[in-house]
């Protein structure tokens, strides 16, 4: 198929020249399924690596690009003021002083060490909020416009880590109860239930109707692919009040977007709390390591009035960069890096075992939410993800996943037992990228398996016809699983 010509990167970041067609979900059984990104697939296997490469159909000029972003990702931001204004600005609270020191290498990261709190913090954060307080919140809340209410004091995130004369927040803990499942043919498997706690609060209590959720880095590859689905896509696979009776009650996130200034459908996010990567990208600038960006202009990141020195501390502000810290130039260069970050083929998608436990996915119904495929539309904007057949195993929609699994935390219309479905793309490479990896939200699931069984709401069914399997079978199914 031949591609668009590539144009200037500014017009793709200002989204101009888009070009819809049809979209069509096709059925599973395309031959080209060993290439989860299309012509975007990076086909040479890469170990550790695998997870770092860009578009393989990317245009050689465009290379540049893609590895400026890649160096702003991997960028150390350090405290201001400082004689390097391009790069200061941390802070004054963070989880992390890079991008790349929550997805490292682009992959999944670990949850928080049980014995050692400060070994896995940055590889995963909490989110605060609280109910509506006051009419005025409750109304933006109802409209849309305020996803959550923010601790008073902690803010929207609590941050483990500060620059130098700032306390930072506080440390997360994290013990287990462990609990035993029974599989057919005597495999016993031990999952674990986390619980948090936040210790050594520097600004005293926190909200007594405080709502806290552990966000686990997911994996950062097929994203642009990802943005590309259409919305309407998205809407036509949703079926809120389950009408076709088949208990999966898939439904979109309609969350504020702060660019459009008006609701959009979210699609990025545990909770698909974001509407567009750019804005995703520009929030964890702000919360995760505390820098001011053209949509989050506040050079004080997530401090509150409560923590008046956080306030007041220097900040990386200046007008030779727009009056931000990470300013557009490097949210545009972070954007086209994150869109283009590439799937990697699947070298054994044809053998025997992995065919026959793909099979067993559809047949016991995993594939009502994870979407195997879809042809995206040809987009004049987006001259990579154009026109591609990608194999994502995700419909990006919410579902209610059960008590189990419940955070108790809504977010925009997202309710507290409610998660989108992360697509599966890369998930058994995971632990070959770095072998602390772990699964689902919170990483309480060790092993692929562990998350499946962690499985419950709407995926019920799902979970127990797995737990039913033969063991053969089973083995056949996870070949599959970790194929991808």
């Amino acid at each position: 198929m031949k591609r668009p010509a590539a144009i200037p990167f500014v017009l793709i970041c200002l989204g101009l020249g888009i070009a819809m067609a049809p979209v069509t979900v096709l059925a599973q059984g395309t031959n080209d399924h060993a290439f989860p990104g299309g012509d975007t697939t990076w086909q040479k296997p890469d170990g550790r690596n695998a997870f770092t490469h860009y578009s393989a159909n990317m245009d050689f000029e465009k290379r540049l690009d893609f590895k400026l972003g890649e160096a702003l990702f991997q960028r150390l931001w350090v405290t201001a003021p400082t004689r390097t204004k391009a790069a200061d600005g941390l802070g004054p609270l963070f989880n992390s002083r890079a991008c790349n020191g929550c997805h490292i290498r682009n992959g999944r990261g670990h949850p928080v060490d049980e014995n050692d709190p400060s070994a896995g913090g940055t590889s995963m954060l909490l989110r605060l909020s609280i109910p509506p307080q006051t009419a005025c919140q409750l109304r933006d809340h109802l409209d849309g416009k305020l996803a959550n209410v923010p601790d008073p004091v902690y803010g929207g995130q609590f941050q483990d880590f500060s620059v130098p004369g700032i306390d930072a927040e506080g440390r997360v803990k994290v013990s287990y109860d462990n609990f035993e499942v029974a599989l057919a043919g005597g495999e016993i498997v031990t999952l674990q239930k986390p619980r948090y706690e936040m210790t050594d609060l520097a600004y005293g209590p926190l909200h007594p109707d405080i709502m806290a959720s552990p966000r686990l880095a997911p994996p950062m590859i097929g994203l642009g692919l990802l943005e590309a689905i259409p919305d309407e896509v998205l809407l036509a696979a949703s079926d809120p009040q389950d009408v076709d009776g088949d208990g999966i009650s898939g439904r979109v996130n309609y969350v504020w977007d702060i660019a459009k200034n008006d609701l959009a459908i979210g699609r990025f996010g545990w909770k698909a709390g974001m509407p567009s990567l750019d804005q995703q990208n520009q929030n964890a600038f702000q919360f995760d390591i505390g820098l001011s960006t053209p949509l989050y202009p506040n050079g004080s990141g997530d401090c509150t009035a409560a923590q008046e020195d956080c306030l007041t501390a220097p900040n990386g502000n200046s007008p030779e960069f727009e009056n931000l810290e990470a300013h557009s130039v490097i949210t545009d260069l972070v954007l086209y890096y994150t869109r283009n970050i590439a799937p990697p083929i699947r070298a054994n998608a044809n053998d025997a075992d992995v065919i026959t436990g793909q099979k067993i996915f559809n047949d016991i119904g995993c594939a009502s939410c994870h979407t195997p495929h879809y042809q995206l539309p040809e987009r004049a904007d987006m001259t990579e993800q154009s026109g591609q057949n990608i194999w994502p195993y995700s419909d990006l929609l919410l579902h209610d996943m059960g008590e189990g699994l419940a955070d108790h935390r809504p977010e925009a219309q997202a309710s507290g037992r409610e998660w989108r479905t992360p697509p599966l793309w890369g998930i058994g490479r995971a632990q070959d990228i770095d072998p602390r990896a772990q699964f689902l939200h919170d990483g309480r699931a060790r092993t692929i398996l562990e998350a499946v069984l962690w499985h419950d709401g709407e995926a019920a069914l799902a979970r127990d016809a797995v737990a039913k399997l033969p063991p053969s079978e089973r083995s056949k199914l996870l070949a599959f699983l970790k194929s991808l």
